[in-house]
């Protein structure tokens, strides 16, 4: 979906993984910057055993897979939100074809590119099945043991790919139900749904013993309610000064509760699966930390106030730009890391790795972005632009004496 700066007007922002273009909010790829730098601490922590050992440190890195949650609220919050002006303000819906046609052009390519790659390099006697497979963003569907060297990130892809199928279908039966009665209302309760879709998928999945539900979208779909919640109270209540004023005691709890999430009550830091009442409190605290830090962004867009000028500086906007690159090529790097040096699995200097494959993966990053993702924008007819300075203000009269 390539929503058009009118319609994006104030919070548009490109999508986390493989995103939409156009007018631009800095702190939202500010964001998505920080969420894309937290999947990489993760896995350099992984791969050095860092987050093995004992202490908070490591308890807080292996939780930096909050970021992926993070991804798919920004997901829910930017491509729903012309889907929900069109029920709210009676604006023209985006038409489903065009809306599929830009997001594969947005994500398809660069993910082939590196799936191909590391394929190729590692992939040892991969048969056509394994590649259809992967180039399809089938995987999550089959079982297997482990996924091959440099793309054990992909996960997520398949669950992206499956919301942006299944989002214009979501949209028109949202539509259908919010057409009597208060239309806004009516939106939020529809999607109040999707949350008890995630809890059963949960619950089935520890009944059943079928973990591989945790790799589909009805597990993940609470985290894109969030942000379609988000996207209507955004397009219904345009800013909510309480959560403005609110801004910093709000980002000091999603901290609070991420060093919750960094307990054992959010279950193992190992490949040890879960409990249910573990998978549980995971996601809703994951659902909560990714609400109350993207909500002062998206929810009160004022650009003058003190966290959107940190989050929205030139350098942390451009890395949100190139994110979906870095997320791609950040696992690649740091195998090819590993193979050069011969350094064993679980090993290494975490410092020695963050450096080098910090420094390896913003280059093919910004190659992968302008040579490739940005054509690629110019042929689905969106390009990138930053959002325009805000308004000033209009001055109001003094109130009268008593």
């Amino acid at each position: 979906m390539e929503p058009g700066p009118s319609a994006e007007k104030g919070i548009k922002a490109e999508n986390p993984i493989g995103g939409s273009p156009g007018a631009r909010d800095g702190a939202l790829d500010g964001i998505r910057a920080l969420a894309a730098l937290g999947v990489w601490v993760l896995h350099v922590g992984g791969n050095t055993g860092v987050i093995y050992r004992d202490g908070m440190f490591a308890w807080m890195t292996t939780r930096l897979g909050i970021a992926v949650p993070v991804f798919f609220l920004l997901s829910g919050l930017l491509l729903y939100r012309p889907w929900a002006r069109s029920v709210i303000e009676g604006t023209p819906p985006p038409g489903a074809g065009r809306y599929l046609w830009r997001r594969v052009l947005r994500v398809i390519p660069a993910y082939w590119l590196v799936t191909i790659l590391a394929l190729a390099a590692w992939g040892t006697s991969l048969d056509w099945g394994t590649w259809a497979k992967w180039l399809l963003l089938l995987q999550n569907y089959f079982e297997q043991k482990r996924a091959p060297d440099g793309l054990y990130q992909m996960w997520t892809m398949p669950i992206e790919m499956a919301f942006y199928l299944v989002l214009p279908l979501l949209a028109w039966l949202l539509h259908a139900w919010a057409r009597r009665g208060d239309r806004p209302v009516r939106l939020l309760t529809g999607i109040a749904v999707l949350p008890a879709i995630s809890i059963g998928t949960a619950i089935a999945a520890h009944v059943w013993d079928q973990p591989q539900l945790a790799l589909w979208l009805p597990y993940h779909l609470i985290f894109f309610a969030a942000g379609m919640a988000m996207a209507v109270l955004s397009v219904w209540l345009k800013e909510i000064r309480i959560i403005d004023q609110l801004a910093p005691q709000l980002l000091v709890l999603a901290v609070l509760l991420y060093a919750t999430l960094s307990t054992e009550l959010a279950g193992p830091r190992t490949l040890t699966l879960p409990s249910l009442s573990q998978s549980l409190w995971r996601m809703i605290l994951e659902a909560t930390v990714a609400i109350l830090v993207v909500a002062p962004f998206a929810l009160a867009s004022r650009h003058d106030t003190l966290r959107h000028r940190v989050l929205g500086n030139p350098v942390t906007a451009y890395l949100g730009r190139i994110s979906y690159s870095f997320f791609l090529w950040h696992a690649p790097v740091i195998t090819l890391f590993y193979k050069v040096t011969g350094s064993q699995p679980f090993a290494g200097n975490f410092t020695q790795v963050a450096i080098f494959t910090f420094v390896g993966s913003v280059l093919a990053s910004v190659g992968s972005y302008h040579l490739l993702e940005e054509p690629m924008l110019r042929l689905s007819g969106r390009r990138s632009a930053p959002l325009p300075p805000p308004e000033a203000p209009v001055p109001q009269p003094a109130a009268p004496a008593p």
